[in-house]
């Protein structure tokens, strides 16, 4: 067992505690249900993982521990019953799992499989905020921090993610998450992280025109149009406004200054500091396009960045995955099934294809 396995007994004991009073069948499945459907008005249901009908967690619970108990690993059995539930369903075979057996269905495979193929499945059985706390925690630990973890994370999480993700970081590590980004990072960079880690970005679907034209010039002001940049009104404006307020605010940037905002930050700004502001640009104008782009990156070359394909992969699975892939085939040229075909092998591409749902 892993160090961090207390704290993360803690938050299975909390999300299951919200569960509890689902016994199987009619009661569970409209618990469920609803769950779900305040989910999907959260997120949206893009994604590729549906609900799976007639969803019995003893039932699974029983057939992965037969497939993980018999001579050899059963990994037909483990690939189909992971892929075809929804996280919330998943998280109810956890807690079935370890009431009959007494065991943590994730060392049980983390025990019994391998290599990226076994992250990938643990991944899959773990809490979407405790995945994203210690994908976070793994970005800032050993030697150099994965700012392109970090910056993706943070940029592509709502305002309520981030709080869930936050108490994850919390309950497992007994430290925030706020004081290891401001330990592992610095300056402007960590300034502006540290504003998105709060999880304060306005989520309103409603944009103010004035607010825009106001916003706009505020930019212009602290960059094009002076000597230096005045990087705290970048972090300002980037991290607390609305994705479609700052749509519109590029708009009116680009009247002002006849740039584009991208450009701007690329002549103003340096380093990851300026890598992160670009980010929420992209995310802001569209966030399947930027994690496309990142999927691209992360198949592309020699060798494959399994850390990032994995993220966006399993965290994508239920809230845009479909609209990502669209993305791909129209910035690439070709699917994502087909890269992650040629990329992989093995159980690991058989179940990262599942959670791609098909070829386009």
């Amino acid at each position: 067992m892993d160090n961090d396995s207390d704290g993360e007994c803690a938050f299975s004991a909390q999300i299951c505690e919200q569960k509890s009073t689902w016994s199987e069948g009619v009661g569970q499945e409209n618990i469920l249900g609803k769950s779900i459907q305040q989910k999907e008005q959260q997120v949206g249901h893009r994604g590729t993982m549906q609900d799976y009908p007639g969803f019995s967690p003893s039932v699974d619970a029983e057939a992965i521990r037969k497939a993980i108990r018999g001579i050899g690993t059963d990994e037909e059995t483990l690939i189909s019953i992971l892929t075809e539930r929804t996280n919330a369903q998943r998280q109810l075979i956890v807690q079935a799992y370890q009431a009959a057996y007494g065991k943590e269905l994730k060392d049980d495979l983390k025990g019994d499989l391998s290599g990226h193929f076994k992250e990938l499945m643990v991944a899959l059985v773990t809490p979407p905020a405790m995945f994203d706390a210690k994908q976070l925690k793994k970005s800032m630990k050993g030697v150099g921090t994965s700012e392109h973890a970090l910056i993706e994370i943070l940029t592509t999480r709502t305002s309520r993610q981030m709080k869930e993700i936050s108490q994850a970081y919390y309950t497992v590590y007994k430290k925030s998450l706020g004081d290891d980004i401001s330990s592992e990072t610095s300056g402007d960079f960590r300034k502006a992280l540290l504003t998105l880690a709060d999880g304060r970005r306005d989520e309103s679907l409603k944009v103010d025109e004035q607010l825009a034209k106001k916003d706009a010039q505020i930019l212009y002001n602290a960059g094009e149009n002076r000597w230096g940049t005045d990087e705290d009104k970048f972090t300002e404006i980037l991290c607390l406004r609305s994705f479609p307020q700052l749509k519109l605010t590029f708009d009116e940037y680009r009247n002002i200054s006849q740039k584009d905002i991208e450009d701007s930050i690329k002549g103003e700004l340096s380093g990851h500091f300026e890598d992160l502001l670009l980010a929420i640009v992209r995310c802001a104008r569209s966030m399947p396009a930027f994690l496309a782009e990142r999927l691209h990156q992360a198949l592309k070359g020699v060798g494959t960045d399994e850390f990032t394909l994995n993220r966006i992969m399993v965290s994508r699975s239920e809230i845009d995955l479909l609209d990502i892939r669209a993305e791909f085939k129209k910035h690439y040229g070709y699917s994502l099934y087909s890269a992650i075909k040629s990329d992989t092998s093995g159980n690991y591409e058989i179940t990262l294809l599942k959670i791609c749902g098909r070829d386009d």
